[in-house]
């Protein structure tokens, strides 16, 4: 079996991490739901995929003073009562125009970002509802970077899961981090009961210190097994494309991760943005399905990975 995550919710049809898009990937048959964990001023945990409001939001508008010297407008400098006045937008460019083009509005819409708590009810009243036992599959995200503005996120995310009643390693419950430091200590330091996936980016992208090239090697994958129990490679980093006539062929680094034991969670798997090699997004799962064999994917269009390993 396949899981299918919901990358930020329906992300595909709604803006992204809003109660809407989250409701929706589970309306659509999402076996987990995906939340990006930043902590806001007052250290409300806030479901949001990065540290920065002024791509999808209306905060530039409402707090035009409150930028920082580079322009950014930060999470960590407003209080949860604050963000409740924003508006959540689809994501932007740095100049205003839509990252995905042919998604909802930019710049458009009635919706409010929510809090981690918000969303362990909404997902718990849902799978009650529904008699369904949907998962959550929590990032933290930026570790460092929020320790360095006085907030620990890791032991904040743990007691906000232990209050919804998320305790055991049996629970539908993935903790995922770019940060291996961050990884590590949540099986070493702070006894975390459930699967740990160590996320695999780019150096370049400067998610964190980790070394991802150095993570992506035998060593780096052998290592990986000490401490977590999958890992979250980019789309890019299990397929090779053959030099002559660039078709697809799989790459090392799955079989590294079943040969240490780690299950294989790639990201993103998108309808408007397909990886060099494929046609179509139909080509692109079946690739990643059937030939990869990974255990599960992350999606913005939930419903269009479910519809195709029906078939």
């Amino acid at each position: 079996m396949t899981l299918v995550i919901a990358h930020r919710g329906a992300s595909g049809y709604l803006p992204e991490h809003t109660l809407e898009a989250k409701t929706l990937a589970f309306e659509m048959g999402a076996d987990y739901l995906e939340q990006d964990i930043v902590a806001s001023r007052d250290d409300e945990l806030l479901v949001l995929h990065d540290i920065h409001l002024d791509r999808v939001s209306d905060v530039a508008l409402k707090f035009p003073e409150r930028k920082r010297p580079d322009g950014r407008y930060y999470v960590r400098d407003f209080d949860l009562a604050e963000i409740r006045t924003l508006k959540a937008w689809e994501r932007m460019q740095a100049d205003g125009t839509p990252v995905y083009p042919g998604r909802y509005p930019v710049q458009s819409g009635d919706f409010r970002f929510n809090t981690l708590d918000e969303e362990l009810s909404l997902v718990q009243k849902l799978n009650a509802e529904h008699s369904r036992r949907v998962g959550v599959y929590p990032e933290i995200k930026r570790p460092a970077w929020h320790k360095r503005e006085g907030v620990d996120i890791a032991p904040l995310l743990l007691a906000t899961l232990k209050d919804h009643g998320y305790t055991q390693a049996t629970d539908p419950v993935f903790v995922q981090c770019f940060d291996d430091a961050e990884v590590r200590r949540l099986r070493s330091e702070l006894d975390c009961p459930f699967p740990l996936v160590q996320l695999i980016g780019e150096n370049t992208w400067f998610e964190a210190a980790t070394d991802y090239t150095a993570l992506r090697s035998p060593e780096g994958i052998r290592e990986i097994a000490q401490y977590a129990d999958a890992i979250g490679p980019h789309i890019s980093h299990l397929v090779d494309l053959q030099s002559v006539d660039g078709v697809p062929v799989v790459a090392d680094l799955a079989g590294l991760a079943r040969d240490a034991g780690l299950q294989v969670h790639p990201y993103t798997f998108r309808v408007d943005d397909l990886p060099p090699g494929f046609a179509s997004f139909d080509d692109l799962v079946s690739f990643f399905v059937n030939d990869v064999g990974v255990d599960g994917l992350f999606t913005d269009f939930p419903d269009r990975v479910l519809s195709l390993l029906k078939d």
